[in-house]
């Protein structure tokens, strides 16, 4: 299945020892694709070095970057579903674009896409996502 993954589960799901290590994993494997745009990887990278440390950040965004798991998307339009913040709206118009099934946050700012119909994007908890897609690593 294609998912976004939003940054703030990203770091949740790369430590070994995590409970959601299994999603990375699940990634690893092709279970699931992980879609990504030029800005998701920027955001990453920043986000990874500024709360890790940049060897992690490279050599993650490397495993990101050279699997075959991974659907890079391209957004060309821009829908600023998001207006409490507009960061957010990268993961959407990312999904969009890619077909993703979901973008997996626990970022509340996501919520106001319940209320859109189009375009419809899905959003899902790392632990709802967990439970419902039984992660098998």
């Amino acid at each position: 299945m294609k998912l976004v993954i939003d940054t703030n589960c990203l770091i949740q799901i790369l430590p070994r020892r995590s409970r959601y290590h299994t999603v990375w994993q699940s990634f690893e494997a092709g279970d699931n694709i992980m879609c990504i745009s030029n800005e998701i990887i920027e955001e990453y990278t920043e986000i990874l070095q500024r709360l890790i440390d940049t060897e992690t950040a490279e050599l993650t965004v490397s495993t990101i970057l050279n699997s075959p798991f991974v659907h890079y998307a391209n957004p060309y339009f821009k829908f600023n579903l998001i207006s409490a913040d507009s960061d957010d709206n990268k993961f959407v118009d990312c999904a969009i674009a890619a077909g993703a099934k979901y973008i997996v946050s626990n970022d509340r700012h996501y919520d106001i896409l319940k209320k859109i119909n189009y375009p419809k994007v899905d959003v899902i908890p790392l632990d709802e996502f967990i439970k419902t897609n039984h992660t098998k690593h």
